[in-house]
């Protein structure tokens, strides 16, 4: 087992590391300072915050083999076609 400590003095950043964790299914412990104050995200921050955690889902839902992910030619093929629509 490896143990990764990291210091974290913006609550947005924290939100993020905690949902790529969670995706991932690692195991953490969070130790929080007592004076760290609760920051809200905004709508942009929220929106890429909720974005990173959908992905990391359906990423570790590829990896235990529940669903399968479309490979990366053909998403950008898929792209390609309708940019030219």
């Amino acid at each position: 087992m490896t143990t990764l400590t990291v210091n974290i003095d913006n609550k947005k950043a924290e939100k993020a590391i905690k949902a790529v964790l969670d995706a991932l299914g690692l195991n953490y412990n969070i130790e929080q300072n007592v004076n760290s104050a609760k920051q809200n995200l905004n709508e942009e921050e929220q929106r890429v915050y909720n974005n990173l955690k959908r992905s990391f889902t359906k990423i570790k839902m590829h990896k235990e083999g529940k669903i399968k992910l479309q490979n990366a030619k053909d998403a950008i093929s898929e792209i390609e076609a309708s940019l030219k629509d």
